[in-house]
């Protein structure tokens, strides 16, 4: 049994023997707390710089560039094709996506950016073509794209710079 404690058990900076699993879950909890913290550090800032009118949007500025700079890591760039810009007319908006991201951020992601909530989010894994580069194979890296339904009426400007 001595064995099977050593890979099951494991023991603190007290002593204690606990499970490695708790280590992991603790761990976890320790985590929430400092984002939840942050949190509260940017909303008591912009408490305190209520009554100030520009340290308030400095403090709403700051805090919603944390939120969208990880937006921007979900959503890599808008697809422009000709699928897309027809599918724009009926308020559907295809997207490139991290390959590790889900609907749900995606959906979140959305929203942070262009201050829409999506109606629904459909996601397709992409295989990246078989390439040939003179005598040498290669292959294009596989990515995740987004086809995002917005409510009837509402538009986002892809198409800017284009």
């Amino acid at each position: 049994m001595g064995i099977f404690d050593k890979i099951k058990f494991k023991k603190n900076k007290d002593g204690k023997t606990v499970k490695k699993t708790e280590k992991a879950v603790v761990s976890d909890s320790a985590k929430k707390e400092e984002k939840e913290k942050e949190v509260a550090k940017a909303v008591d800032v912009v408490k305190k710089t209520e009554g100030k009118t520009e340290g308030k949007k400095v403090a709403k500025a700051k805090l919603r560039k944390k939120v969208v700079s990880g937006a921007r890591n979900v959503v890599i760039n808008p697809l422009i094709t000709e699928k897309s810009a027809r599918l724009a007319s009926e308020d559907k908006y295809v997207f490139a996506v991290d390959p590790r991201s889900n609907q749900i951020e995606i959906k979140s992601a959305i929203s942070n950016m262009y201050g829409i909530m999506p109606v629904s989010v459909n996601v397709l894994n992409v295989k990246g073509k078989k390439v040939r580069f003179g005598r040498r194979k290669g292959k294009r890296k596989d990515w995740k794209k987004a086809i995002v339904t917005l409510p009837k009426g509402k538009k986002i400007d892809v198409y800017e710079g284009v």
